[in-house]
């Protein structure tokens, strides 16, 4: 019996990957759960048979689709699909939380920000993505059981690159309509009143400033491998080189699908444009801390301890 135990936990640790992707038992497992790896998808008999801790790798821009699917309300990304003539634009949310939509034109809207929970979120749009291009009359598509092995995302659409709009609020969801009644039109300004301002900034990849009210945030989702990435933050940090505006403090990290999220709290007030060369010089200097061989100092890894303390998994 310990032995089938063991083989089939380490069959399922197997679709993490390794190297980087690999998690440690003790670690909180990557889906949110908020239990131990060993407890949740590291476990025979785990909470789902197969679950991709970098479900985005490979993709063009995959930090941004982090970042798109789990913190950014209201976005937009025109996608091209070889093999259909067909609009595909690839959607942060939609409305009822639509996993995809056939729209009265034809258009396919997929919806990144959907709760299938089936262990690999890019295979599930590719699934839902050849279902929404083989079905013609308008409405809803989904998925109701899990998609089975196919092509992920990824794999289906030939972008080298992506366009990101980030919009004001969730007007996106009829601006191929004509004029809308009092109802809907209020209906959408009540979604839209709920999505906090966001601002993507254009002097680095993935990172994203939004305004919750009380607090303005940026949030910037990295590519490097995490261990690598937490020796520079904690160079970077006991340095005094964490700064990303005058007032602004480096908070923690999430981690989500395989990548690292660092937050900074920002003054009320600061904005997205005045982020863009701080930004810039951080990326710079997040690079030379990167190249930086050796040890880490005491200081440095009193640093990355406190670092490490404040990650939160959210996928």
């Amino acid at each position: 019996m310990a032995k089938k135990s063991r083989t089939k936990a380490r069959d399922i640790a197997s679709t993490e990957g390794a190297g980087e992707n690999a998690v440690g038992p003790r670690q909180p497992c990557p889906c949110g759960s908020g239990k131990r790896y060993k407890a949740c998808h590291g476990a025979a008999g785990g909470a789902a048979p197969v679950f991709v801790s970098r479900p985005f790798e490979g993709m063009p821009g995959e930090c941004d689709v982090i970042a798109l699917r789990e913190l950014v309300p209201a976005a937009t990304v025109p996608l091209t699909v070889p093999g259909t003539d067909r609009e595909v634009r690839l959607c942060t949310l939609l409305p009822m939380a639509a996993p995809a939509m056939v729209r009265e034109s034809g258009a396919i809207w997929l919806g990144l920000q959907v709760a299938h929970q089936y262990g690999d979120p890019a295979r599930d749009l590719g699934a839902v993505l050849e279902a929404a291009i083989a079905q013609t009359e308008p409405g809803v598509v989904g998925l109701t059981s899990p998609p089975g092995e196919g092509p992920r995302l990824q794999d289906l659409i030939s972008n080298t690159s992506l366009d990101i709009t980030v919009h004001d609020g969730f007007g996106y969801w009829i601006d191929d309509l004509g004029d809308q009644d009092d109802a809907t039109a209020a209906a959408l300004e009540e979604a839209s009143s709920a999505a906090p301002p966001t601002a993507r900034l254009e002097s680095v990849e993935a990172a994203y400033w939004t305004n919750v009210g009380t607090k303005e945030h940026l949030r910037w989702v990295m590519p490097h491998p995490e261990d690598h990435l937490l020796d520079a933050l904690a160079r970077l940090h006991a340095a005094g080189q964490d700064s990303v505006a005058e007032g602004s403090r480096f908070v923690g990290m999430f981690r989500a699908h395989g990548r690292l999220a660092p937050v900074w709290d920002l003054p009320v007030g600061t904005g997205a444009a005045v982020l863009e060369d701080p930004a810039a010089a951080f990326a710079a200097a997040l690079t030379d801390a990167l190249a930086t061989g050796g040890d880490l100092t005491a200081e440095e890894r009193s640093a990355r301890a406190g670092l490490a303390n404040r990650q939160v998994t959210i996928r």
